[in-house]
């Protein structure tokens, strides 16, 4: 079995017939991305190269970090926004020379609503949130897929571990670090529930979070 065909195993049932997964053809891409291909599509593209020198299970929880993006709905859309900010721009500055009220405000408004689009795709911290968001239901996918809690935990954040020491840049690694530190208080927080339900039950600590 190659490895697209079997993470293409690894998605859930609610996403199988419109997820797909392929070797990205982009020259120098990154580990793993996902690109809408159509209305309803999304493909995960690897770069196969980079990524069979990952283990098994660290490619497998960053895989479901993707498909977490997907089920929350924060897949990276096409740059519209920069279009429309333009012809909002553009109009604006013609409704302003013939003095027509409403369309200058209904210019000012697309003008308003692209450049907020672009606030918050560009936003570190909503980037951020998402990222986390995303690691949670990774966490989740993992457990449906028979992972233990505290294995699915140690795995990813073994694969986190493992993109901070291999990032140069020093914002994209700072941004693997935050990850990182919201996931080990994620597991501490998991660690407790699981104790205060079976008393002392699996452990989870911030040790075995990092692999």
């Amino acid at each position: 079995m190659s490895e697209l065909q079997r993470l293409k195993g690894l998605l859930p049932p609610e996403n199988q017939s419109w997820v797909f997964v392929e070797a990205s053809a982009s020259i120098d891409p990154p580990l793993i991305t996902l690109e809408e291909i159509g209305s309803d599509e999304v493909e995960i593209q690897l770069d196969l190269e980079e990524w069979e020198n990952l283990a098994i299970d660290h490619r497998n929880l960053l895989f479901w970090h993707e498909v977490g993006r997907i089920q929350n709905d924060t897949i990276p859309r096409d740059g519209w926004e920069m279009a429309a900010l333009a012809i909002g721009l553009g109009g604006a500055i013609g409704e302003l020379w013939v003095q027509d009220g409403l369309l200058l405000l209904m210019a000012l408004g697309l003008s308003g609503f692209a450049g907020y689009r672009l606030y918050l795709k560009n936003n570190s911290e909503k980037r951020l949130q998402d990222a986390i968001a995303a690691d949670e239901r990774a966490i989740d996918l993992a457990c449906r897929f028979g992972y233990s809690v505290p294995n699915a935990y140690k795995s990813l954040g073994g694969a986190l571990k493992e993109l901070v020491d291999k990032t140069r840049k020093k914002k994209n690694r700072a941004f693997f670090e935050d990850r990182l530190e919201a996931l080990r208080r994620s597991a501490e927080k998991a660690r407790a529930e699981m104790a205060d339900q079976q008393g002392s039950g699996q452990s989870i600590t911030s040790e075995n979070v990092y692999g």
